[in-house]
């Protein structure tokens, strides 16, 4: 089903829960991106994945929804990588951006500990936390 509007607006209603609690340009990222994928292959999996491959370039998963990130490129080592790449995602984190931002991201997620984590904890922790907060958002 496309997501997208005949305006070419993202129809809020097609998209997953945590892009219909984020801004609209992440909206419209990913539904035209979607839209396209699925003309281009035809399969509903592989539009989702290129979709949120797209969405990460520019934005981050924080809690229940995605924000800007500072600077657009890849997330993590598998969006580095490409499509065939055997890496683990890291779920919507930002894992290539710098402790420090990492560390303000757990802190408003109030990820106990984060003081005392390393980096790839920061990013487990968050991506937890992210999931946490997307349950509760989903079950209210």
């Amino acid at each position: 089903m496309q997501k997208t509007s005949q305006r070419g607006n993202a129809k809020k209603s097609e998209l997953p829960s945590t892009l219909q609690r984020s801004d609209k340009k992440a909206q419209d990222t990913f539904a035209k991106t979607y839209d396209s994928a699925i003309e281009e292959y035809g399969d509903e999996q592989r539009a989702a994945q290129t979709a949120y491959a797209s969405l990460k370039h520019t934005y981050e998963k924080v809690g229940d929804h995605w924000e800007p990130k500072a600077s657009s490129g890849p997330s993590d080592q598998k969006a580095a990588e490409g499509r065939n790449s055997s890496a683990e995602t890291a779920g919507g984190v930002d894992a290539n951006a710098s402790k420090e931002h990492l560390y303000g991201i757990a802190a408003k997620l109030d990820v106990s500990g984060r003081s005392k984590m390393t980096k790839d904890e920061l990013v487990t922790a968050i991506q937890k936390a992210n999931e946490k907060k997307t349950r509760e958002s989903r079950s209210n």
